[in-house]
């Protein structure tokens, strides 16, 4: 005579246990999403500082009879113009320009040209142990090179 409904569905508890197991999944998905994405940024930024050297070793060989590099610290600005990069390169995450400073025969700072020596230098987001010592050492030309996550590349 009365028939029972058959019930077909989930039940609250287990639709509560479904999305709790998504949600932790999704979450470890997303931390590791962005350790790549700050790898990502730091080969970017390494390769940037690499391309910049390599601007550098042609400004400086297009001297002529008394090669210097650019003074002060306005040298990525001062490739551009000579027309041996297209643009600047900047910073991927906050578009700031990579630290770059010009450097007298002794080491110290070099406002004036004309500079035989300089430092381009980073902050990197990890810590990348081959990518630190890929560059220099310690203080280089007011710059504290040995600091963590700070890349340097020079002559």
């Amino acid at each position: 005579m009365f028939k029972l409904k058959e019930n077909r569905g989930f039940t609250l508890i287990e639709l509560l246990v479904v999305i709790a197991i998504i949600g932790l999944l999704s979450s470890v998905v997303l931390a590791s999403l962005n350790s790549a994405r700050e790898k990502s940024r730091d080969a970017r930024r390494i390769s940037d500082v690499k391309q910049l050297q390599t601007a550098f070793e042609i400004f400086f060989d297009d001297q002529g009879a008394v090669p210097s590099y650019p003074a002060g610290t306005t040298g990525p600005a001062q490739v551009v113009s000579a027309g041996l990069m297209p643009q600047e390169p900047k910073d991927p995450r906050t578009n700031a320009s990579y630290g770059y400073q010009g450097r007298s025969v002794t080491g110290a700072a070099c406002a004036t040209a004309p500079c035989y020596k300089y430092v381009v230098y980073t902050t990197l987001e990890t810590n990348n142990a081959a990518a630190l010592n890929d560059g220099s050492g310690s203080d280089v030309g007011g710059v504290n090179c040995a600091a963590d996550q700070v890349y340097c590349v020079q002559p």
